[in-house]
């Protein structure tokens, strides 16, 4: 199976050889050479040409290969034209193109980057030399999964807090806080380095951490130490979010780096490969080459597909290897983002279970953004979802009640239930919602949500959702066993969380 990218190179090859042919092009037809461009999106040459009196054209990047013009049109001697760099979450801008006496410039945006490139003519070699070295996906299999997830794995994660600003010695400091916090022991095991670690790649082709990561071994070894396990990340594009060398073209070697390093799990984010893997066929496929690739590797280690609940990846992603899967865009730190995740992108339930696992992104709770009721909202969610639970704040300088809050473990005994089964609302009236959820030992959790800004009473019939009235009731923030009550009292945004046995 070959990807997009591929296919487009053909037809390249095909344009520039017409254009550079063709005598009678106007005076923005040819191929040219971006003389100097943004790292993102790294254009490197502009092909175009006009055909009985259509227009076609190409721009390389080399974040994003060769992407082909859409919608073009000239008005004034300029040319107007669209890019698709593969998400559609995301409005194409007017990119226009117009000749200055020798030179040609391009400008206009793509995603949130504003470029002004200039270009000059380029001879058929010095063009062919600029092509974008194209690969091949397997063709398409399934992947032997390995059972390292049968619950949903607990952990903490760089990104949310530090974005790019980390290095070594911050994630052993972070290392040791889960492990004096006691975090640890309530059950967050991975530390997961998020984007922003990668250097550029040796002469062989292997992937260096950059300079903020001496030694990626010593590091695991260290985080090992402590009883803990160390995560990664990568992407199947050139580059990762943040810009930084992705794995495109060296899965297999790249997977190989990992295990050798100690490398215990592994969150492969979509990022620029979406604009070669933007369809179900290719996107299956990129993950299928990891999933193999780690499967070859000889350590285990569990793998996070990250590519924002495309595809109803739910239905597929153990097939490719996988143990979570993203089901959402990204979160952030307020109680709008979060709720639109927790609330109304939950995934598919009939897909989470052991080894496979809904992900509706990693825990904010600690980093300012939300008040303590909107953040035991937020973590009673993730735990009625049975959600994976990665903490994205600071663990250095948590306060006693972010720490209380992320280390109840009467909470994290809902999400961390062996029978896996993912919670759903039962009853929503206007702003008010109960949600239920099963567990292992016949008892179920219930949780009644308050989404308005005010305080507000919730009504809870027990036999109106399905179930008896119990014989023991508990409220997991209280930590107190409580009488079932036909109305309780829930602060503005906040929750109250059940857990009753029949």
């Amino acid at each position: 199976m070959r990807t997009r990218i591929a296919k487009i190179g053909v037809a390249f090859t095909a344009l520039l050889l017409a254009s550079s042919a063709s005598a009678a092009s106007p005076a923005l037809s040819g191929g040219w050479i971006v003389e100097a461009s943004p790292d993102f999106p790294g254009f490197t040459r502009i092909t175009v040409q006009q055909h009985d009196g259509a227009w076609q054209g190409m721009v390389t990047s080399r974040w994003y290969g060769d992407l082909t013009m859409r919608d073009m049109r000239v008005e004034d001697g300029k040319l107007i034209f669209h890019l698709f760099n593969g998400n559609p979450r995301v409005k194409m801008e007017d990119i226009v193109l117009e000749r200055h006496g020798a030179s040609l410039s391009m400008r206009g945006k793509l995603w949130d980057q504003v470029f002004d490139v200039k270009a000059h003519k380029g001879t058929a070699k010095a063009l062919q030399a600029l092509d974008f070295k194209t690969t091949t996906l397997p063709p398409r299999r399934v992947v032997p999964q390995q059972n390292l997830a049968a619950t949903p794995p607990m952990g903490w994660s760089s990104w949310n807090k530090f974005a790019t600003d980390i290095d070594d010695r911050s994630i052993r400091e972070i290392a040791d806080a889960l492990v004096s916090s006691g975090l640890r022991d309530a059950g967050y095991i991975y530390v997961n380095i998020d984007d922003g670690w990668q250097g550029t790649r040796a002469k062989d082709g292997s992937l260096q951490p950059n300079a903020k990561f001496p030694d990626m071994k010593a590091l695991a070894d260290y985080v090992h130490a402590k009883g803990l396990k160390l995560g990664i990340y990568t992407s199947p594009g050139p580059k990762s979010c943040a810009g930084f060398e992705g794995s495109y073209g060296h899965i297999q070697q790249d997977a190989k780096s990992f295990a050798q390093w100690g490398i215990d799990y592994l969150k492969y984010d979509l990022c620029s490969g979406e604009a070669f893997y933007n369809t179900a066929d290719t996107v299956y496929g990129t993950y299928q080459e990891m999933g193999e690739a780690l499967a070859a590797a000889g350590r285990p280690i569990v793998y996070s597909l990250c590519e924002y609940g495309r595809f109803d990846v739910g239905s597929w992603g153990r097939a490719v290897g996988g143990h979570l899967w993203r089901t959402t865009g990204d979160i952030e730190d307020s109680y709008a983002a979060m709720a639109k995740i927790g609330f109304d992108k939950n995934g598919i339930p009939n897909h989470t279970g052991p080894n496979g696992w809904n992900d509706p992104d990693m825990l904010e709770v600690g980093n300012g953004g939300m008040s303590a009721d909107e953040y035991k909202t937020h973590f009673s969610l993730w735990a009625l979802m049975a959600a994976p639970l990665i903490l994205g704040n600071d663990v250095r300088k948590m306060s006693p009640q972010t720490l209380e809050i992320l280390s109840n473990r009467e909470v994290i005994a809902i999400d961390q239930d062996k029978a896996g089964t993912q919670g759903l609302p039962v009853k929503k009236s206007g702003s008010r919602e109960i949600w239920t959820k099963k567990l292992a030992d016949g008892s179920v959790a219930v949780g009644l949500f308050n989404r308005s800004a005010t305080p507000q009473e919730i009504a809870l019939n027990w036999q109106e959702i399905g179930l008896p009235v119990p014989a023991k009731l508990r409220d997991l923030w209280a930590h107190q066993d409580v009488t079932a009550s036909a109305q309780y009292d829930v602060p503005a945004h906040g929750v109250i969380l059940l857990r009753a046995w029949p």
